[in-house]
């Protein structure tokens, strides 16, 4: 990479870095095989992430977290998750403290932060979002999953599919149909957790890709929900998931450019050492305008994700900003991955190889978190609007 300066970041966040890389090379990097083997992180190192201060930065220190309010924070730990090459834990843990999270912050009744948040920044609570189900996927308004008014409680009513965190989860925010009549304006959040009688699980899936992600499907059996479990207002569910989405999307985007960075890296390290007809790869021409193909376009990634990450900041960040910087990073990082296992070889094909995994990774990018088809509709509308 060239290397341009971040001018958004201080020394401060500089130490945080550090801080942040050491205890990767630590604590994450050297089970990420195991984990990938058992198809999950352990829950151990959910609680050494809470013991440093690394879940949850932004809870009020009251609720045990550091009150910080500044996502350049956030920003990088993702980033330095993602140049790990670890994509389990790159996604898994983000996802805990950047989109779960925020939904109980935002909206949910006091007497639920106390009894959640704690746990979550310790790391002793893993949190997870249910919104797919086997019948409805980027089509929020089609979910099936029913919240019958029983006075003090609801009750719960249905299943949901390709759940992140889903086997670990101890919490989750679930979208719920309280008034099917209603389409969007039917749709409300609550908070499930494990103790919960009729909440069960799945076995994690055996996917393509993320095998150290323990992705799998939730299911809701007459689970009694109590109503300061509600999240916000009943029927504005759906406004709140558009709301958050937007930085769940720019985690995504931040994440795929990391990613991309970590499979660069490996590669110019590769090419570097590998000889072929008596001389390095280095020295092909097509190798090295390949690498500067892929190095100017991360470059302006992530110059256009650190832009991002100012606006949001500044809570000027957009829905159709992060669509696009979703779509764009995720193309980028398929492209990227292609690129870099076609520069390995066969060698790029075996699994042994980060760029192998990554590969497999990456693919599932352009789906979650709404596919890049539907962020191109996005952005299309605000185009159009």
């Amino acid at each position: 990479m060239f290397g341009l300066p971040r001018m958004m970041f201080t020394e401060e966040h500089d130490l945080f870095r550090q801080s942040v890389r050491d205890f990767i090379a630590k604590e994450i990097t050297p089970f990420n095989d195991e984990w990938e083997k058992q198809k999950m992180v352990s829950r151990e190192s959910w609680l050494k992430l809470g013991e440093n201060g690394f879940l949850g930065i932004q809870a009020p220190e009251e609720l045990g977290g550091m009150n910080i309010q500044d996502f350049r924070y956030n920003a990088i730990l993702i980033e330095e998750l993602g140049l790990s090459g670890c994509s389990g834990p790159a996604i898994g843990y983000p996802l805990h403290s950047d989109i779960v999270l925020p939904y109980i912050l935002h909206y949910a009744t006091e007497e639920a932060k106390k009894k959640y948040v704690p746990k979550m920044v310790s790391g002793e609570y893993i949190g997870a979002v249910a919104m797919t189900e086997p019948g409805a996927g980027s089509d929020l308004q089609g979910m099936r999953t029913s919240a019958e008014d029983k006075g003090d409680h609801y009750l719960i009513n249905g299943s949901k599919t390709f759940i992140t965190n889903g086997y670990l989860s101890d919490v989750v925010v679930v979208a719920v149909k309280t008034d099917p009549s209603k389409g969007a304006k039917g749709i409300s959040l609550v908070l499930i957790d494990r103790e919960m009688p009729g909440f069960s699980k799945g076995k994690p899936f055996e996917k393509v890709g993320l095998h150290a992600q323990d992705t799998c499907e939730l299911f809701f059996e007459d689970v009694k929900v109590p109503k300061e479990n509600l999240l916000g207002k009943e029927g504005d569910g759906f406004k709140y998931l558009m709301t958050e989405l937007a930085q769940e999307r720019l985690v995504v985007a931040l994440a795929a450019v990391a990613l991309g960075e970590y499979m660069l890296d490996e590669t110019v390290t590769y090419v570097k050492e590998r000889k072929a007809f008596s001389k390095s790869l280095s020295e092909f021409q097509n190798t090295r305008f390949k690498l500067a193909e892929m190095t100017a376009a991360l470059e302006q990634g992530r110059i256009y994700c650190d832009q991002l990450v100012m606006l949001h900041n500044e809570k000027k960040l957009d829905p159709a900003m992060a669509s696009a910087a979703k779509y764009n990073m995720t193309e980028l990082q398929c492209k990227v991955a292609d690129e870099c296992v076609q520069l390995h070889g066969g060698y790029g094909y075996m699994w042994e190889y980060g760029v192998a995994r990554a590969y497999a990774d990456a693919r599932v990018q352009r789906i979650y978190a709404g596919t890049n088809e539907i962020m191109k509709e996005l952005i299309a509308r605000k185009i159009l609007k």
